[in-house]
């Protein structure tokens, strides 16, 4: 197949492996008879895919036994809401904000309660994260939350930030599974999985069993997570074939390693194109001004103009190198290389790189 190299944010790339898998099932699936889109999420070969997605989970992240994993739906955008509108109740909650997916997040939290800005870095355009000594909790917050890595703006969570006994949540929509988690420091986790786990369209929420049971009950019961444990994640029709592409994505990881030798993968990859960058600083501006802030999932720099940036974007398109424009509030370069990503999407994009600047220079010269 004549396959392009897809840098995109999300929706993003998928395993190969995986899409022939998802084509080989779309007619028939597991000798029922019928499409995966079509059979029933009550029925006995649904529920075992799905239990078995679950544990699969549990097994690459090493989740404890004391905590539930749902699939739902609407994205982190709804969880935005769904976290405050659960365990807020009025009172305060502590959140880290580093880019546009945590502002949004803060919008929804104080419809729901107080929200105290731990830290933030809007004031550099969000080019770095907090300094440990810059975040400022709260003593006896509902919750922190912070979002482990910005897909705008190109900086992660490579070391947690300390929030001692308080319960931590986190967006991970845009690095969950790119390498080993302590699920135990956080009381709730979620994740779109468009970006590293499957298609547009199911959401993994990762919750500690104790802290569900102290939600609120007064709230609509889709909008609890306790319903949705309680109904194994089918109390409304779950999306199906998503659910199945997490199966197999998951599968997958499991083959490659696990998430150590992802993780590996994901460093070596994310190191090859930053010291492209950095080779060529004088034409190539990483817009991370604190490099070990610098992300693994999505890597943003500019040109020394806009009409190179266009010219680049454009070429590198040509060459089946496509997804490379920035987000419109910064601009520039952006290059997504989430866990599908193979290394030789990443060669052939710093061998462009090369080029492109070496034409560029030489034709300035001319």
């Amino acid at each position: 197949t004549d396959r392009k190299f897809n840098f995109n944010p999300g929706p993003s790339t998928l395993p190969l492996n995986v899409l022939k898998e998802l084509q080989n099932n779309i007619v028939e699936w597991n000798q029922t008879g019928m499409s995966i889109i079509e059979v029933s999420h009550r029925s006995k070969d649904y529920m075992a895919m799905q239990e078995e997605t679950k544990k699969l989970i549990q097994d690459l992240y090493a989740v404890p036994d004391s905590y539930d994993i749902l699939f739902l739906q609407g994205g982190a955008s709804l969880q935005f809401a769904m976290l405050p509108m659960n365990f807020m109740q009025g009172g305060i909650a502590d959140y880290i904000n580093t880019g546009a997916w945590a502002k949004k997040a803060i919008k929804e939290a104080k419809l729901y309660g107080q929200v105290n800005i731990a830290a933030t870095t809007e004031k550099d355009n969000f080019s770095r994260l907090p300094a440990a000594d810059n975040i400022k909790l709260s003593d006896n917050p509902k919750y922190v939350h912070l979002t482990t890595n910005n897909t705008i703006y190109g900086t992660q969570w490579h070391t947690l930030p300390d929030t001692g006994a308080r319960k931590l949540t986190a967006d991970m929509s845009s690095d969950i599974m790119s390498r080993p988690m302590d699920v135990s420091q956080f009381d709730l986790i979620y994740a779109g999985a468009q970006k590293n786990l499957g298609p547009s369209g199911v959401t993994v929420v990762i919750i500690r069993k104790a802290w569900m049971e102290q939600a609120r009950q007064d709230i609509p019961a889709i909008m609890q997570y306790k319903t949705h444990s309680d109904g194994q994640s089918l109390y409304n029709t779950p999306p199906t074939f998503q659910v199945f592409a997490l199966n197999l994505v998951l599968k997958e990881y499991q083959k490659m390693g696990g998430l150590k030798k992802i993780e590996a993968q994901n460093k070596g990859k994310a190191d090859l194109l930053y010291q492209a960058i950095d080779k060529q600083a004088d034409f190539y501006k990483g817009t991370v001004t604190h490099k070990p802030d610098r992300s693994w999932m999505n890597a943003t720099f500019r040109l020394p103009s806009e009409e190179l940036e266009a010219a680049f974007i454009k070429q590198a398109a040509a060459q089946g190198l496509h997804g490379l424009k920035g987000h419109r509030s910064l601009g520039g370069i952006r290059v997504s290389m989430y866990n599908a990503m193979p290394v030789q999407g990443i060669e052939k994009l710093t061998q462009f790189m090369s080029s492109f600047c070496e034409k560029s220079k030489n034709s300035v010269s001319a």
